[in-house]
């Protein structure tokens, strides 16, 4: 079996086990973009509870977000911890947003991939991870998201190394598998949920539906 056979047949065992994992779980786009950036080094729950606190107060939005200081938007965001960090990548990013596109998401989502990844790495506080969660999830552009789950689950099965690099990680993926938007958000969201249950720093290999997997040799 071939690689891109086997991603395939890796997919459809998670999807098999799993179901649609409903990702990214957010009202509107913009909702998807402020979470990408809370996220970063904290738990989804603690997202959350920040994005609760923004819905409430009416300010889960960056034009209301641009508008703001930003000792007071640190203050609403408390729960996802790292609060001055990141204030300013939020209002960073609403400057960018407001200046480049109004604040309209259509209008974004013209842009041509390759120059929006360009434009978000230039931003403080977004990394390879957080453009490229912003760009599928949000933007709807057909780019793989590579995280830690996925170099553990990959390189535990012998696809590619865990220190091989973020680039060299989705050009595996995206070299061996169809432009598909929903296609990359699934599987990114399986593979997400495979590693938070099964495989974490001690692997839990007995129940995975990956158990006994190996890399093909064609």
């Amino acid at each position: 079996m071939g690689i891109k056979r086997q991603l395939m047949d890796i997919y459809r065992r998670l999807y098999a086990a799993f179901g649609s994992r409903n990702w990214w779980p957010a009202d509107s786009a913009e909702e998807v973009i402020f979470g990408a950036i809370l996220t970063q080094n904290i738990s989804w729950k603690n997202v959350e509870q920040a994005l609760a606190t923004l819905k409430a107060e009416g300010t889960l939005s960056f034009k209301a977000v641009a508008g703001m200081g930003e000792q007071r938007l640190a203050e609403l965001i408390r729960p996802a911890r790292f609060l001055n960090q990141k204030a300013r990548g939020l209002k960073v990013f609403a400057g960018y947003f407001g200046e480049r596109y109004g604040f309209s998401i259509k209008r974004m989502m013209k842009q041509d991939m390759g120059v929006l990844r360009d434009e978000l790495l230039n931003l403080y506080l977004i990394g390879p991870e957080t453009a490229d969660s912003i760009l599928l999830y949000a933007l709807e552009k057909p780019v793989f998201v590579i995280d830690v789950y996925t170099k553990r689950i990959f390189s535990r099965h012998g696809f590619l190394e865990m220190e091989d690099s973020y680039d060299a990680y989705q050009r595996f993926f995206m070299g061996n598998l169809l432009p598909d938007v929903k296609l990359y958000n699934e599987y990114h969201a399986l593979l997400v949920h495979a590693g938070n249950q099964f495989c974490k720093p001690k692997p839990n290999c007995t129940p995975c539906p990956l158990n006994n997997l190996r890399k093909s040799s064609t």
